[in-house]
């Protein structure tokens, strides 16, 4: 009762010092801030990095190490480090109302982690009976980790989590420490046309998986008055598809000598064309009409065939490789 009576009194001093059009004044321009936070927060943080040209200078590379690997290992460095990973941010910070950015930065992960695991399985591998290689194997598990956890993550335990920025993290150190050894001639790079084979493969899958989600969504929402969630789908597959574009392009790189000998060169830079076109669509708005409608336009529709395109073109290098 006596810190009531204190704060009563400290209330009443004020308003004999401070006229009351003054606190009346200060206190809306406090709510004015308050309301302008989020959305001036957003506009600030809100950053999707498109930048195709995205690459690795030949001067930063060592002999005998890969490309792609560095462009994995920067383009994490570049979201995680540079840009600032907000798919996990609380509730309590502007970027927490972002979707679209975060959309694109787990898609971006998501085919990371696709190409890490095939980095683990296939190429970093001399066989496929030989020993998994340590740096690949942690980089591989990593990047599975969800893009949504905090320092708390009560779902799980009560106590302090290690963040999606610290796994992703830990997975670039580990990728650039395989390079590294591939240096030193203690790590395997098998450039291999069976090693590109299934790493094609399996990124086709991943694009079919991708233009089917894409499908359904059209199927199921395209009559929707608006599709709160098109856009979100619209963002994620874009940097999906921008991720593959850098890697697979570096990744051409290493297995150039593969390439010419089975005169894949043509192919492979169709194949790198379609996944730009995919990764190069910039909407103002992402709007999810009927395919065959004349407004809205169907963004998932021309995202998806972009998709449909590429997953073709790295089933022809499949089948030529095959032969």
């Amino acid at each position: 009762m006596r810190i009531f009576d204190t704060l009563q009194e400290w209330l009443a001093a004020m308003r004999e010092r401070v006229p009351l059009r003054v606190l009346r004044w200060t206190l809306g321009v406090l709510i004015g801030l308050l309301i302008l936070y989020y959305p001036i927060g957003m506009l600030w943080w809100h950053k999707i990095n498109d930048d195709l040209g995205f690459d690795v200078t030949a001067q930063s590379l060592q002999p005998g190490q890969s490309r792609a690997v560095a462009v994995a290992a920067a383009l994490i460095d570049r979201e995680v480090n540079k840009t600032g990973w907000v798919a996990n941010n609380p509730f309590f910070t502007p970027s927490a109302m972002l979707d679209n950015m975060p959309a694109y930065q787990q898609g971006i992960i998501s085919a990371l982690a696709r190409f890490s695991f095939e980095l683990a399985d296939q190429i970093g591998r001399t066989r496929g009976s030989s020993e998994i290689d340590g740096d690949l194997k942690n980089a591989s598990g990593l990047l599975q980790y969800s893009g949504t956890v905090w320092v708390w993550d009560p779902s799980v335990s009560l106590a302090p989590t290690a963040t999606s920025e610290e796994q992703y993290e830990k997975a670039r150190k580990a990728l650039e420490n395989y390079n590294r050894r591939l240096a030193d001639g203690n790590a395997v790079f098998e450039r291999r046309g069976d090693n590109l084979l299934a790493t094609m493969e399996r990124i086709a899958l991943d694009l079919g998986s991708s233009s089917a989600v894409l499908e359904r969504q059209v199927a199921e929402h395209s009559s929707d008055f608006i599709d709160f969630q098109a856009d979100d789908m619209f963002y994620n597959v874009k940097g999906q598809t921008y991720a593959y574009y850098v890697v697979l392009r570096a990744l051409g790189g290493d297995f150039e000598n593969v390439l010419r000998e089975r005169e894949l060169a043509g192919v492979y830079a169709q194949m790198l064309n379609s996944l730009h076109e995919a990764a190069a669509l910039d909407p103002w708005v992402v709007t999810n009409g009927a395919p065959d409608g004349f407004f809205p336009n169907s963004h998932l529709t021309a995202q998806g065939f972009y998709l449909l395109r590429a997953r073709t073109q790295l089933r022809e290098i499949s089948d030529i490789l095959r032969k």
